[in-house]
This record gives C-alpha cells, sequence and structure tokens, in this order.
C-alpha cells in the first residue's frame, strides 16, 4: 500500500513538473496529471533498466531525468487530446 502512495506522489511531482517545463497551459486534471507522472516514472525506470544506469552508485541522475522526459512526453501528447475531446462535449 506504501509502494502505490509513493507511486501516485512521484507521479503527481513528475507531472507537475512536466506541465511547467511545457509551455501554455495543459487543461488537464490533476489525477491525469498524477497518472502520466506515474507512467512516466514507470517508463523512465524501464528504460534506465534496459541501457543499464538504473542503479549507480550515487543519485541516480540518468534516471531521473529519463523518468522526467517520459512525463513531459506523455503530458505534451495527452493534454492538447484531452483538451479536444471536452471542448467537443460542451
Amino acid at each position: 500500500m506504501f509502494q502505490l502512495l509513493w507511486i501516485l506522489l512521484i507521479g503527481f511531482v513528475l507531472g507537475v513538473l512536466a506541465k511547467l517545463i511545457l509551455r501554455g497551459p495543459q487543461s488537464i486534471p490533476w489525477w491525469l496529471t498524477m497518472l502520466l507522472g506515474a507512467a512516466g516514472a514507470l517508463l523512465g525506470n524501464a528504460v534506465s533498466g534496459w541501457i543499464g544506469v538504473r542503479h549507480t552508485s550515487g543519485i541516480d541522475w540518468i534516471r531521473h531525468i529519463l523518468q522526467l522526459a517520459f512525463a513531459v512526453g506523455l503530458v505534451a501528447l495527452v493534454a492538447p487530446a484531452w483538451s479536444r475531446s471536452h471542448q467537443q462535449h460542451r
């Protein structure tokens, strides 16, 4: 249970950072921001393990950069689609 809460917290932080990095408004709800950040974290972990940089003898900077990069990419892809789909329903 604690691990799930930790994943969601990290996902929220990564999602918010991704929204701050991207230009313009991303009108997606907080829960979607959190899920996209969590997905970015999982993808970043997977890729860092795949390229062999997941565990280092210090702070895993490359892994964290990959996590944030995936979160930014996911928010950049999903936010416009979310905005378009919710403007059509109004």
